[in-house]
């Protein structure tokens, strides 16, 4: 029977509120960057088919999961998942794989509050021209700098972290949604104008040849990359989409929300490309050195393309914007399920939770200079070791949150929140929260959420974990 509760934080004025939250926790530096990058390399058109095709059999599935509970139940995911598995007769264990998801967003916002900081100093540096001319070793060179700067970054990390503890501390109303409601229109607004900067490069063809010319014979190269990416680049796992959705509207769709929530991120990573790739190619680059030279060969390219300091300025903005949205994602779950069990005010939370990722965050910036010589996990001739200063091989400290996170968490919390919606919550209770007239479409709905999308994902943390 469908229920009328009311989150006890508030909820989002329209379905579209959450359209925009949604759309922000998942646009995030992937966006920007990786995902046109890997249809560039993975096929173009092609790889465009199996993304989506994944997105619809694993990413929206599992986005449906997320959210139903959410609203079903009005509270956070571990309250969530113990109350629904209690009301059903199972273990109120199931809200620890919940807590686990929430403790793996917050240990995903130490270090992205880190990398999202250097956009600041980007932003600052692109403005004042020390861009403009340089030559590709220069810029690797300013990069190394930065991030050899412990001091640089505890600066940026610790704004970047208080910008976002600020808009949760708010609440939903008037943190959250009145937020995103500036937020999301700006980064559509700045990616429309890069995108429009880009038309007079005249490398524009070039870059949606890069991206869309379509090879039948790498359909089967991108399979497993175009998987992997439809799950991580959709914000599910961590519980960021089931607190969402436990403020959406109850006469909202879930179902058509979500859809257009998937195709808004998958939209906006396609502009991104078509935005970037002709700069790129004006400035003489090659598009498939890798996703992770955000903060070098695009400083490069502005630096070297007519107006290319006032478009770098708006690049990096759009970074900003894009990790700002995705970080306060990442903490309202925790926030809000220790508001719930405590009764402590949001403000103090919210501050208590931040300093303690911006602690653990610290861990990341001295894994770029002081630390640098502290390897974890080391694998060599001389065998295994948890821990080795100086060695060779092994992990940083931020290397091994990014693996522990990325690899095995986020798979076994999409995988929970999709097991327990299609096994837990059982059939009529699904049904009633989704609201499909179509009884096809619900029983294709269900069974991907029961059978396809625990697969895809078990592939997915196979693929990941040994990789």
């Amino acid at each position: 029977m469908s229920t009328d509760k009311v989150s006890v934080h508030g909820g989002w004025a329209s379905r579209w509120v959450f359209v925009l939250a949604a759309t922000g926790a998942a646009v995030g530096l992937g966006s920007i960057w990786k995902f046109p990058y890997m249809v560039g390399v993975y096929g173009g058109g092609a790889f465009v088919l199996v993304f989506l095709a994944c997105i619809a059999l694993i990413g929206i599935p599992v986005m449906l999961a997320e959210t139903l509970i959410g609203r079903r139940t009005r509270q956070s995911p571990a309250n969530a998942l113990r109350d629904l598995a209690v009301e059903t007769g199972r273990s109120p264990r199931w809200s620890w794989w919940a807590f686990a998801g929430m403790l793996t967003a917050l240990l995903i916002l130490s270090f992205y509050s880190v990398v999202g900081g250097w956009s600041f100093d980007y932003i600052l540096d692109m403005g004042r021209g020390d861009f403009q001319g340089v030559t590709a070793d220069q810029v690797g060179a300013y990069f190394n700098g930065v991030i050899s700067d412990p001091w640089r970054l505890v600066l940026w990390h610790s704004l970047f972290m208080a910008l976002s503890a600020v808009v949760i501390a708010r609440g939903v109303v008037a943190g959250l949604e009145r937020s995103l409601r500036i937020m999301m229109p700006l980064l559509f607004l700045l990616l429309v104008i890069l995108l429009g900067y880009s038309l007079t490069t005249g490398h524009f063809m070039q870059g949606v040849h890069f991206m869309f010319d379509f090879d039948p014979s790498r359909l089967m190269d991108g399979l497993l990359p175009a998987m992997g990416h439809a799950f991580f680049s959709l914000s599910v796992g961590v519980g960021s989409l089931l607190i969402y959705g436990a403020y959406m509207p109850k006469q909202s769709s879930i179902a058509g929300t979500i859809v257009s929530v998937a195709l808004l991120d998958t939209f906006v990573s396609l502009l991104a490309g078509l935005a970037l790739f002709p700069i790129v190619f004006a400035a003489g680059l090659n598009p498939s050195e890798g996703p992770g030279l955000m903060f070098v060969a695009l400083p490069f390219a502005f630096g070297n393309v007519a107006f290319g300091q006032l478009m770098g300025v708006v690049f990096f903005v759009l970074v900003a914007v894009a990790a700002w949205s995705s970080a306060i994602s990442l903490l309202e779950p925790m926030v809000a399920y220790l508001v719930e069990r405590t009764g402590v005010r949001r403000g103090w939370i919210t501050t208590w939770l931040a300093f303690s990722c911006w602690l653990v965050g610290l861990g990341t910036v001295f894994s770029f200079n002081i630390w640098q010589q502290a390897k974890f996990f080391v694998s060599d001739e001389r065998g295994f070791r948890l821990y080795e200063w100086g060695a060779k091989a092994g992990l940083d400290f931020f290397g091994v949150i990014d693996f522990f996170t990325s690899r095995i968490m986020l798979p076994l919390g999409g995988l929970c929140f999709v097991i327990f919606a299609g096994w837990i919550m059982g059939r009529e209770a699904v049904r009633d929260e989704l609201a499909m007239r179509s009884p096809l479409l619900f029983a294709l709905t269900f069974f991907l959420m029961r059978y396809v999308a625990p697969l895809g994902i078990l592939i997915v943390f196979a693929a990941q974990l040994w990789k």
